[in-house]
């Protein structure tokens, strides 16, 4: 698993009543809602509590969500139970989980931004292995423009995203949306404010 620290850390944020980051599917996402395979199988990438795994299989999808704390998924089999949808969970260090070859028609990786530069490396290797040959990538996160705001995201300059770092990940796929841009953000307390953010959707060939 991920290092001690970093562990205790998260359980200590999902501790809480509340959902971090809200019950409702982060806005990016929703709003790709169109792009979306209507069967097939999804991974939801460090999903935490749940909130995008649960909407994606209350789009029809069969979904697998990993994330590596159990309290946030205990609240995440809560939720699912709540919707009355079947969500299937694995607890996985998405840095170390062994991604399957082309077992996934949708990905869907939103603010896993605890990852080093190393860590990312190795979890974008395992996502562009994991999606089928026309399978579909949505991932957001916080740009380095985000440290001005403060509204939510690492404070760790190396931990965000930037076009040029995504366009040398994924840029020999099919490139659907890139955008980068400020907006308001409401998704939870931890995600709540004006916000420096850059989403991609993206097929694989």
């Amino acid at each position: 698993m991920t290092d001690t620290a970093e562990y205790k850390r998260w359980e200590e944020r999902y501790a809480g009543s509340d959902y971090l980051f809200g019950t409702t599917p982060n806005e990016f996402l929703a709003a790709c809602r169109d792009l979306l395979p209507r069967t097939g199988r999804a991974l939801a990438v460090a999903d935490g509590e749940g909130r995008n795994g649960v909407w994606l299989a209350e789009q029809g999808l069969s979904v697998l969500s990993i994330d590596f704390s159990p309290t946030a998924q205990e609240k995440a089999r809560a939720l699912a139970k709540a919707r009355g949808v079947d969500v299937e969970f694995q607890r996985a260090d998405v840095h170390a989980w062994p991604y399957p070859e082309a077992a996934f028609d949708l990905v869907v990786e939103i603010f896993t931004q605890f990852s080093t530069p190393a860590e990312r490396s190795a979890k974008w290797a395992g996502v562009r292995r994991a999606l089928k040959s026309g399978g579909l990538l949505i991932l957001q996160g916080y740009t380095p423009r985000q440290l001005r705001h403060g509204t939510g995201g690492p404070k760790q300059v190396e931990h965000l995203y930037t076009r040029a770092m995504i366009e040398q990940a994924f840029g020999d796929w099919q490139v659907i949306k890139l955008v980068e841009e400020e907006r308001e953000m409401s998704e939870g307390a931890a995600h709540s404010g004006l916000s420096a953010v850059i989403g991609l959707v993206a097929r694989k060939p």
